[in-house]
């Protein structure tokens, strides 16, 4: 069942606004991913539309994905679904940006990294604490590598360290800090995109990202079964779940 009430969609010529509509932490949880997914579907078939701008509503663009959603008995369904969000991101061809402000976070970095671009306001916050619970980023294994070294997606990834803008413009997984993050991707937009036919940009899109497309399909399935076969089955993944469901410090058995 779609929920359009979680993304709140703006048009403004040939840009497309979608913006997630539930905050302050504008979870990236079931209803929100199926809306994000009717609204690409309904962008790709739309031929006069040039770039999606991604951001998210109040002073954060998200905290992640809905922690109880990842509990046994739901997980199994809730990976699959997100995954699928980003196959239809890719299959789209649509340029993506992404505006950045406070908080973005596990399936939220997922989400903007996924963008071509970046644009952050000087206070947000980036990173993927999943290690934290006791699992990992599975989309953010892959994801970060294409925008930032090689040692620093794994350092992301395996700390769950939280970076600052400024920090994380200096290492490239942003590409603008601004302190109106918005204006600056419009007039970015209106300078590098607009002028474009939308035909030629989806196909210029289609063809830079023909090698992501087959290292990144084939590659999801392997961490995604990683995570549902093996990482799930783990009694710390679990305690880690179950801890900050708890709000309290998880015990790890290492095992």
């Amino acid at each position: 069942m779609s929920h359009p009430d979680k993304v709140e969609q703006q048009r403004e010529g040939a840009t497309l606004h979608l913006v997630l509509n539930a905050p302050p932490g504008n979870l990236l949880d079931n209803a929100m991913v199926d809306a994000l997914r009717a609204a690409i579907d309904a962008a790709r078939a739309d031929a006069a539309l040039k770039v999606v701008v991604l951001e998210g509503a109040g002073q954060h663009f998200s905290f992640g994905a809905a922690v109880q959603e990842h509990r046994e008995g739901e997980i199994e369904a809730a990976l699959p679904r997100f995954h699928d969000l980003f196959r239809a991101l890719l299959d789209a061809s649509i340029p993506l940006v992404a505006v950045v402000r406070g908080r973005c976070l596990g399936g939220g970095l997922e989400l903007a990294a996924f963008c071509n671009w970046i644009f952050a306001a000087a206070d947000a916050e980036l990173g993927l604490p999943e290690i934290r619970l006791g699992v990992f980023p599975p989309l953010g294994s892959l994801v970060l590598r294409e925008r930032v070294a090689r040692p620093v997606a794994e350092a992301l990834c395996v700390t769950g360290r939280i970076l600052a803008a400024d920090e994380a413009l200096e290492l490239g997984l942003v590409d603008h800090v601004a302190e109106d993050p918005a204006a600056a991707a419009h007039a970015w937009i209106a300078t590098h995109l607009a002028p474009h036919s939308a035909v030629a940009l989806r196909h210029a899109m289609r063809a830079v990202r023909t090698p992501l497309r087959a290292t990144f399909l084939r590659d999801l399935e392997i961490v995604e079964r990683i995570y549902l076969d093996e990482v799930m089955r783990t009694a710390d993944a679990h305690e880690g779940i179950a801890a900050f469901l708890a709000k309290r410090q998880p015990r790890w058995k290492d095992r």
